[in-house]
């Protein structure tokens, strides 16, 4: 199976796994009187709909590009991370603000129904977690929802260590503490995939030295300066840069082919630079800087 056809069967899996905790654990949390059980099956509803979210745009994030969108779709999938980073904050915001009221309003609870449930909701959500691993690693879309699935793991083994309190003492209160420090790792996680996508979406530099890049493509003995430089990306595998290059006065049209294809595999081989667009001037822009600050009119 090709990469896309496994991306797409996992999506699939996850999916039904999660609509499958959903209903057990609101059934499981009904029965038991666990808040917790409930909530948790809220949230893996919620995530059902990012998992989908995250596959349509995987979908579109494949297509090619055209006349409409000459860069492609790859943004279909920076705009699902961010928008299922945005909800993945504000749930666990509420899971937070549950938490302190559960701590002074305790409820009786069913502990060891709590902990069957728990058991068999870590169990799907670990599986669900595997499943997006390795995507999560390249791929800022996955990565959201692998956080999701993750949340939900964390949040089974709350409820799982949290039960075990139940039965032993009756301490109900252990249940929103241990989701109050889960919450705050979350938020951590969370934080930094809406900073990447936020980024990626207002065309931010990516993590390259302007002034190394600079210095690689003056090793190139026809080029004698570089100006106007615009590096964005347009999701986080594809790096592309805009700049006017001065070139000596005898270059001709042969050798900037040659000259081009030189500066193409020299920023390729050294950041990672995937799209590389050069203007050639001789000596329009000599007295220009590397980046050019636009002037208020």
């Amino acid at each position: 199976m090709d990469h896309e056809k496994v991306t797409g069967t996992r999506f699939f899996y996850v999916t039904v796994l999660n609509i499958l905790i959903t209903i057990t654990e609101f059934v499981g949390g009904v029965i038991s009187g666990s808040l917790g059980l409930i909530s948790d099956a809220f949230h893996n509803l919620e995530d059902s709909l990012s998992i989908v979210i995250s596959y349509a745009a995987n979908v579109i994030g494949r297509r090619k590009n055209n006349s409409q969108k000459t860069f492609g779709y790859k943004r279909a999938e920076i705009l699902a991370a961010f928008v299922n980073s945005i909800v993945l904050v504000v749930i666990t915001l509420m899971m937070v603000f549950e938490s302190f009221k559960r701590l002074s309003q305790p409820q009786e609870i069913n502990g060891k129904l709590m902990m069957i449930v728990s058991l068999i909701g870590l169990a799907a959500n670990f599986i669900s977690m595997l499943m997006l691993l390795s995507g999560s690693k390249h791929n800022l879309n996955i990565k959201a929802t692998f956080l999701h699935m993750l949340t939900d793991t964390l949040s089974s083994i709350g409820v799982f260590i949290a039960s075990i309190f139940v039965i032993l003492f009756n301490w109900t209160w252990v249940d929103p503490v241990i989701t109050i420090l889960i919450a705050a790792w979350l938020l951590k996680e969370a934080y930094t995939v809406v900073y990447e996508t936020i980024n990626i979406l207002m065309e931010a530099s990516p993590k390259i030295d302007l002034d190394a890049v600079q210095a690689a493509i003056l090793t190139v003995p026809e080029i004698v300066k570089v100006h106007h430089v615009h590096v964005w990306m347009i999701d986080e595998n594809h790096i592309m840069l805009d700049a006017h290059i001065n070139v000596v006065k005898n270059c001709n049209m042969m050798e900037l082919d040659g000259l081009y294809d030189r500066v193409d595999k020299l920023l390729k081989d050294e950041f990672n630079i995937t799209h590389v667009t050069l203007q050639a001037e001789c000596a329009r822009g000599l007295d220009n800087s590397l980046i050019e600050i636009n002037k208020k009119v």
